[in-house]
This record gives C-alpha cells, structure tokens and sequence, in this order.
C-alpha cells in the first residue's frame, strides 16, 4: 500500500461514525449525480444531432430539388447570409460551386466523391472537431452532388452541463447535511448507550442495567451488554464469596497455629521451655504446627489454582491420558505413603493441558485416599468407551451421603463426616474446573466396594494420520 493510502486509511480510522455517514451520503449522491449527468449528456447530445440530421436532409432535398430543375451548373446559390446552413455543389466534372462570402467547408471526402459518382444515393458524415465541428449529408443529384452542412452547436449543451453540474453541487452540499442529520438521529440510542456504559465504569455500578430501546441491532447491542454486566455481577459475586469462604477456612489453621506458636514462644521466654513440655508433648505440638502450616500451604495453592480460572500459559497438546493417570497416581504414593493406589489403565489419547489434567486425577487419588480402610487400596481405572476417555477413581470407604451428592463439588464444601479429616473443601472444585475446561463430565456414584466412585469422561482425541507409503525410489533411498 502506498504512502497517499496509509495516509488516507489512518485519517478514515480516526473519524467519528457520524463523519463516515456524512461521507459516505455525500460521495454517494456524488457518484450518482455525476452517473446521472452523464447520462443525460449523451441522451441530449444523441437528441440534438440526430434533430439536426432530420433538419440537413430537409434542406438538402429542397436544394437538390431546385438542382434537378435548372442544373448543378446553373442552379442559383444566394449569397451567404452570414449564419445557417452550408452548401456546396459538386459538378460532373469534379468542380465545386459554393454560395458567395460563404465560410470554407471542409474539403470533400473520398465517400462524397464517389456519392457524386454514382457509388450511393445519400451520404452523412460529422467532422467532430473542438472548436468548428460540422454535419455533412451528401445526396446525389443528375450527375453530380449537393451537399449542405451545418456548424455542429456544443452550446446546449455546455449550458446544460453546468446547470447540472451546479444541481449536483447541491444535491452533494444537500446530501451531506441530510447524512449528518440522519446520522445523529440513527446514532442516538448509541450516544444514550455510550453515556450510560460510561456512568457504569464511573460508578462501579453493575447493578444498574441499560434501559432496552431502539429495535433491532440497536436492541441487540443494548441485550448483549446487559449480559455481559450480568456476568460481571455473577462474577463478582463469585469473587466475593471466594473471599468470604477462604476468609472462613483460613481463620481455623490460622488461629491454632498462632496459640501454638505464642504458647512456644511464651514458655521459651520464661525458660520454662524444657519443663514445661515433656518431650511427647513437645513433638506432639510440633507436628501440630507443620501439620496445620502443610495445611495452610495446601489451601493457598489450592486458591490460587481456583482463583486463576482457566487462565494458564500451558498449552493444550494431544497426549496419552493413561501417561497423565500413571504420574499422578506415582505423586499419590509419594505424597502419602500408607495409600495404596490400584491401576487398570489402557492407552487413551485426549488432547488437553498435562498439568492440569494430573492436577484433577492427583486430587480424586487424595479424595479417594482419605476415605480408603488400611489394607483397602484406591481403584484407579481408565478405558475407552466410544468417543469418551472414560477415568473411575473409587474407595471402600463409607461412601457419600445422598444428601451431600448435590454440594459434593462446591467450593470449601465438606461434608460433616469429612470435618475431622484433613483438607480444604476444594479439591474436587477444581477437579470439576478442569473437567468442564476439557470439555468433559465428572459424576458420583457408589462403587462395588460400597465407597464413593467418581467417573470422569473425557472426549478423546482424533487418532494421529497414518505415515504415507514410500515409493519405491523413496523406499530404496531409506535403505
């Protein structure tokens, strides 16, 4: 793109909406007046020569009647009477008569010649030039030929040009006014929408919605950011609670690991430390704080794992769920030794985000291990069901109350035989985030052993393009 454009294309993009209107309106008219004025200059130009063609031919049969009668040599030819019509006589001898004090015509063409010859009857020619055109019709007559010509007269229509060109003018001048008004009729409810989104961002109201006015497009605009400000109200809403609930579930730890701490640092102060707290007491109340600072480092991750959404830099890939199953289910054991974790998996190919999917498989192994008798192993399995990647994670533990199965996946909701237990309510929240993220479903029900079972289908992904054959020279080459 040149220079002249770019320049152009910048100054178009920083125009009002009300501007281009005008513009567009404007050039609009334009383009159709000077279409319009076009064509009604070729209508009129193709009226007035053909009106003056009927006029040559008239008058050359009256002059060639008067030739026939008294002959071409004889014929009277008045004088010129200084305007009007043009004659000349062509004589059988190729002499030319002209009326006297007559203006020279152009001279005669090799057609009237041999009009004069007897090739044809009659003969119309135009000599178009820019400043003296003329009209030339030819009609034979005894032996030779009478020709008559009249100065073609671009006045008519130079006059009807310029009267044109000055209605355009203002028609373009009355075009834009009209745009510019229609513009700001038609952008109203626009401005009304602009000013009232503005009051929004100033006040921080998102309660109040935009009035619903205006049809069509107008309407559509208006509904679509009354939903978005819906989704900003449940959103933060949701941010809100967030808080509130991680607010709640901090203030536990949080609160017993501070009496702890100042019951350390109180009796070490006093020099009582050693007497105070036997060395049973002492490692009791230790694991106490590591436990409750595991606790809280748990919680905090969690959050920011929850908090997050489905913002992440990782990208999505086509990958082995079984690869995903198998490493979580090794960080399972790692992490909590005394869980035994069972594994029936099979080769499945999903396409979603590594980290993400081992974090969802990593908690329902946790969730699932809570809940696990000693000597009861968690059953982890993963299969194929048509186009669904389909993962079980059970236990054979109590199972979850039909009551709690509709909360089982809120937010820091625990239910009340999972209090004494350790954890944070969010771990299968975030399960469920991932799975809706991947497009999936993650169910309860109750397993074989009588513990909990939760399903998690996943689509899989198209399998990968089988490698095209060799030729036979590629195949040679290889070898």
């Amino acid at each position: 793109m040149s220079r002249p454009a770019r320049r152009l294309t910048r100054w178009w993009r920083r125009r009002s909406l009300r501007t281009r209107m005008t513009v567009i309106a404007a050039t609009a008219i334009a383009v159709s007046v000077f279409v319009a004025l076009q064509v009604a200059i070729e209508l009129m130009v193709g009226e007035l020569q053909s009106t003056a063609k009927d006029q040559l031919r008239a008058e050359s049969h009256v002059v060639a009647a008067d030739a026939e009668r008294a002959g071409p040599a004889r014929v009277q030819l008045p004088p010129y009477p200084g305007s009007g019509r043009l004659v000349r006589v062509i004589l059988p001898d190729g002499a030319i008569r002209t009326p006297a004090g007559q203006p020279a015509l152009p001279p005669v063409s090799e057609d009237a010649w041999r009009v004069a010859r007897g090739a044809s009857a009659d003969l119309m020619e135009s000599d178009d030039n820019d400043d003296d055109g003329y009209f030339v019709y030819t009609l034979r007559v005894g032996g030779g030929a009478v020709q008559v010509a009249r100065a073609a007269d671009n006045s008519p229509i130079s006059e009807f040009g310029l009267g044109m060109l000055l209605i355009g003018a203002l028609c373009v001048a009355g075009g834009a006014l009209v745009g510019r008004a229609v513009a700001r009729t038609g952008l109203a409810p626009i401005d009304r929408l602009s000013a009232a989104a503005v009051r929004v961002a100033h006040t921080r109201d998102l309660d109040a919605d935009i009035p619903d006015e205006g049809g069509g497009e107008i309407r559509r605009l208006i509904r679509s950011i009354n939903a978005m400000l819906a989704a900003l109200r449940e959103s933060r809403r949701a941010q809100r609670l967030l808080a509130e609930d991680a607010a709640h579930e901090l203030k536990t730890p949080l609160t017993s690991l501070r009496l702890n701490v100042e019951l350390l640092i109180r009796l070490d102060r006093r020099g009582t430390l050693d007497s105070a707290l036997p060395p049973e007491s002492r490692t009791r109340l230790l694991d106490d704080v590591g436990a409750q600072v595991a606790e809280l480092s748990t919680l905090a991750a969690e959050l920011t794992d929850l908090a997050r959404g489905d913002v992440s830099d990782e990208s999505t890939e086509v990958l082995d769920f079984a690869d995903v199953v198998v490493a979580a289910a090794a960080r399972a054991r790692s992490r909590v030794p005394d869980v035994e974790v069972a594994l029936d998996v099979s080769s499945v190919r999903v396409s979603g985000r590594p980290a993400g999917l081992q974090r969802a498989v990593l908690n329902l192994i946790d969730n699932a291990g809570k809940w696990s008798p000693a000597g009861q192993p968690v059953g982890v399995r993963l299969r194929a069901e048509g186009e669904s990647a389909v993962l079980e994670v059970d236990d054979a533990g109590p199972g979850i109350d039909a009551a709690d199965v509709p909360r089982v996946f809120d937010r820091f909701y625990r239910a009340d035989s999972a209090r004494a237990l350790p954890g944070s309510g969010l771990g299968l929240s975030i399960v469920q985030r991932v799975v809706d993220a991947h497009g999936g479903r993650v169910t309860v029900a109750r397993s074989a052993r009588g513990g909990a079972l939760l399903r998690v289908d996943l689509p899989t992904a198209a399998p990968p393009a089988p490698d095209a054959p060799l030729a036979a020279g590629d195949d040679a080459a290889a070898r």
